[in-house]
Parts: structure tokens; C-alpha cells; sequence
């Protein structure tokens, strides 16, 4: 697996395959975006935290190029921690590894190419599969704000998980 900076014309395509129903949509999104996704809501969205929080998008892909998973990250430069925000994998890939080893990826860019030194995500409570494997990575949980997001009939708790260098 490799990862490399996400190409909007080249990546949208596998990426927005991905996000098929509205449920899988909030938990990625946190709705930011409408659902489904659309190449300009999903673009803007992009340069939006780019410009406000400097992330950059980035793709997993497997040694053949065929993209497999999708991430945002930033660092924050005062005090040195990164952030990895939208982490996903393709739905046909999830729970074989991918997500675990596309992660490792990242925090070896973080740690080693952007100098952080501890890196955090957030990550809803009710995503269970998603907070496993953060766990397998060694994130820790750091505090759960109760109750913060609303899903149809549903209150989410927002997770905030870190790992250390």
C-alpha cells in the first residue's frame, strides 16, 4: 500500500462509491456536505479546510494504484499535533486490514515527515467498527462529549482519540 496526494479528476470517482447510504455518510462526514456527495459540494468542502485548517486529502492506494482508502490530515504547527479527519476505506475492503494498514501510513507521514508528535482524530462513539480499528493503531480515547450529533432519530457522542510518537 502506498499513499499519495488525492487527484480530484482521477479519485472522486471511487471515493463517492463508497459513501452509499445516508448512515455511512454521517458517520464520515458529520454531514458537513449534503449527501449523496456531488464532485462540487465534496471539491468545495475541500478547499474550505484546506484554507481554514490547512488539511490536505490524501489517498491510500494498493502497489497496482487502485485506490482503497481516503483521508484528510493537518498539523497544527503551535503545538505539534496532527489531525486526521474523513478517514475511510472502500466498502468492499473494509475489515481485511486496509483501514489499519492505510493508518499506519499516515502516522508514519505524520510523525516522520511533518514532525507531530502525537496525532488525534475524532471519531462517533456509535461507529464501532471504525473505533476498533483505531484502537488496533494504538489511538487512545481521550474524552467523549456526549450526545453532540443528531442522526434522524439519534444522538451520537463524539469520540477524541490520540496516539503519541
Amino acid at each position: 500500500m502506498r499513499i499519495r496526494p488525492y487527484i480530484p479528476s482521477k479519485d472522486y470517482k471511487h471515493i463517492s462509491k463508497w459513501i452509499d447510504n445516508e448512515r455511512t455518510h454521517a458517520f464520515w462526514s458529520a454531514n458537513r456536505f449534503p449527501y449523496p456527495i456531488t464532485p462540487e459540494s465534496f471539491h468545495d468542502f475541500l478547499e474550505k479546510i484546506s484554507t481554514e485548517w490547512t488539511d490536505s486529502a490524501y489517498v491510500a492506494t494498493e502497489n497496482n494504484g487502485q485506490v482503497v482508502g481516503f483521508f484528510c490530515y493537518s498539523v497544527n504547527t503551535e503545538n505539534n499535533i496532527g489531525f486526521l479527519k474523513f478517514v475511510i476505506v472502500d466498502k468492499e475492503k473494509r475489515g481485511n486490514g486496509y483501514g489499519k494498514e492505510m493508518l499506519n501510513l499516515a502516522l508514519q507521514y505524520a510523525f516522520q515527515i511533518t514532525g507531530a508528535t502525537a496525532v488525534q482524530l475524532n471519531v462517533f462513539d456509535e461507529n464501532i467498527a471504525a473505533k476498533h480499528c483505531y484502537e488496533k493503531v494504538s489511538f487512545v480515547e481521550r474524552n467523549i462529549d456526549k450526545d453532540v450529533f443528531s442522526y434522524k432519530d439519534e444522538l451520537w457522542s463524539r469520540c477524541n482519540m490520540i496516539i503519541t510518537k
